[in-house]
């Protein structure tokens, strides 16, 4: 299989190779793409040394799946490009998701959306994968009615300037390069993405309404704030959602125990509960702080995180690749 990965020298793009490569996904021809002043470098792979090709290029090269992370401009412009080429695009940037012709997918929940005739696909928020990977099976059970979301997002989300950032200053560096308006070390920054009009931001308007698309559902309500912290990876979200109906916090743990890509961490005589650190370089969803909130009926409150250059970005993007050759929406 002839594989593109537009933005293959970015930090996502780094690890959508890492991922394709554990995973053993079936690249007959690798075609790393990036911008014109990186076209030309070598790129290695499995071994093997490729020449990373500008996007024009790429596109004549006829690949079948193409795997974009190189920002939603890029791909509003280019996606179509790739499309018209014959080739199918998983777009991990923000340019699609809420596209009502284009499908916004997290495999293990919504793949069965997916045919032969959808060219574009969009790779959610990665906060929102998380988020829906824990809450899809509760919602399915006991049917969501309101979610209270607050994240506290690592630097990576943000890019490599911003982990460069980090580490300048933990090395007591100020004179270097900034990606926030303020320093990240030792602080906590409640402005992730551009504001909008309504006084959120773009990331938290993306969690409000990315689950009600993946979840075919737009029956329950969302709000959010998404904080940035001083963790170089992992995003972690503080959930609280409240059902239509009650649960039993035993069989919550038993549904989340039995999701696929879910791994349920709770054992507080022990001290085991999810954490950055612990999630760094793997592909599952981290689940614990399960407890009922006291001061309303029906209602959870639990603790959620996961690796968001992996299962946030590129190791979902790659799960849509391996789910449409699956079911043979890909060439063999």
């Amino acid at each position: 299989m002839k594989v593109a990965v537009v933005g293959a020298t970015g930090m996502v793009g780094t690890v959508m190779l890492k991922v394709l490569a554990e995973r053993n996904f079936p690249v007959t021809e690798l075609i790393p793409v990036a911008s014109a002043r990186s076209a030309g470098k070598q790129l290695e792979y499995k071994g093997k040394n490729y020449t990373v090709v500008t996007l024009e290029d790429a596109v004549k090269m006829n690949a079948d799946v193409a795997l974009f992370s190189a920002g939603g401009d890029t791909s509003l412009e280019w996606a179509p490009k790739f499309a018209a080429a014959g080739t199918t695009v998983v777009d991990n940037s923000s340019a699609w998701r809420m596209d009502p012709t284009k499908k916004l997918v997290v495999p293990e929940i919504n793949g069965d959306v997916l045919t032969a005739e959808d060219k574009i696909i969009a790779n959610p928020n990665c906060s929102t994968i998380q988020l829906v990977m824990a809450l899809a099976p509760l919602h399915k059970k006991y049917k969501m009615k309101r979610l209270i979301i607050s994240t506290y997002q690592s630097v990576s989300g943000t890019g490599v300037a911003a982990v460069r950032q980090l580490e300048n200053e933990q090395n007591g560096i100020t004179d270097g390069e900034m990606a926030y308006n303020y320093p990240i070390n030792r602080n906590a920054i409640p402005h992730c993405d551009v504001f909008m009009e309504n006084g959120y931001t773009k990331e938290e308007m993306k969690l409000v309404k990315e689950p009600k698309k993946i979840l075919g559902d737009d029956s329950f309500a969302v709000t959010a704030t998404a904080v940035r912290i001083p963790t170089a990876g992992g995003h972690s979200e503080a959930v609280n959602v409240e059902f239509a109906n009650d649960f039993d916090l035993a069989e919550v743990r038993a549904i989340l125990e039995a999701t696929p890509g879910v791994i349920v961490q709770d054992d507080l005589d022990n001290n085991i509960y999810p954490m950055p650190a612990l999630a760094h370089d793997k592909d599952e969803v981290f689940v614990g702080r399960i407890r009922r909130d006291e001061s309303l009926p029906n209602t959870l409150n639990m603790w959620i995180v996961a690796d968001n250059l992996r299962k946030g970005a590129a190791t979902n993007t790659v799960q849509i690749a391996e789910y449409l050759l699956a079911q043979g929406l890909l060439p063999a």
